[in-house]
């Protein structure tokens, strides 16, 4: 931190104790917000941008209708805007859920590969189950097989 930095905290903290009933606000991040929200024309787009352009923080707005993306960057809360762009554009938004396929490492795996995904984008890997994602990084067949007939695994198959 820089010294006015340090002294800008010292007074602020000095102030505060002193009789001020000004709360300290918690600073947010530069971060970038992505989400997933469908337009279908020009129309849904313009409402798309408009609904968040507004918003304190916001550094920049970009939208692909294409991916039906939304990328928002500032210092801003991400379910501060999610919340605002359900409810101001009235359509139905969640976070973006894709990560490009080259990050990870079995793409088309059960649970993974998605139809409705851009193009070069899989399903993120994290809400994968432990069973199919060690069974999904296993580098031999041996340990693949071994994996899925084993007593351990619940959802292995039983040949008899």
């Amino acid at each position: 931190m820089g010294v006015a930095a340090c002294l800008s905290d010292l007074y602020d903290s000095w102030h505060d104790s002193h009789g001020s009933r000004k709360k300290l606000k918690k600073k947010n991040q530069l971060q970038t917000v992505e989400i997933k929200v469908k337009m279908d024309c020009e129309g849904c787009e313009r409402r798309v941008r408009k609904s968040v352009e507004g918003m304190k923080g916001v550094t920049s707005v970009e939208v692909d209708p294409k991916k039906s993306k939304l990328t928002v960057v500032g210092y801003v809360d991400p379910d501060k805007v999610l919340h605002r762009v359900q409810h101001r554009t009235g359509k139905k938004a969640e976070m973006w859920p894709y990560v490009p396929y080259d990050v990870v490492d079995h793409p088309y795996v059960h649970g993974v590969y998605d139809k409705k995904a851009p193009p070069g984008y899989v399903r993120n890997t994290g809400a994968l189950d432990p069973q199919t994602e060690s069974l999904a990084r296993a580098s031999s067949p041996e340990i693949r097989y071994t994996t899925a007939f084993s007593d351990e695994n619940p959802t292995a198959c039983a040949v008899m």
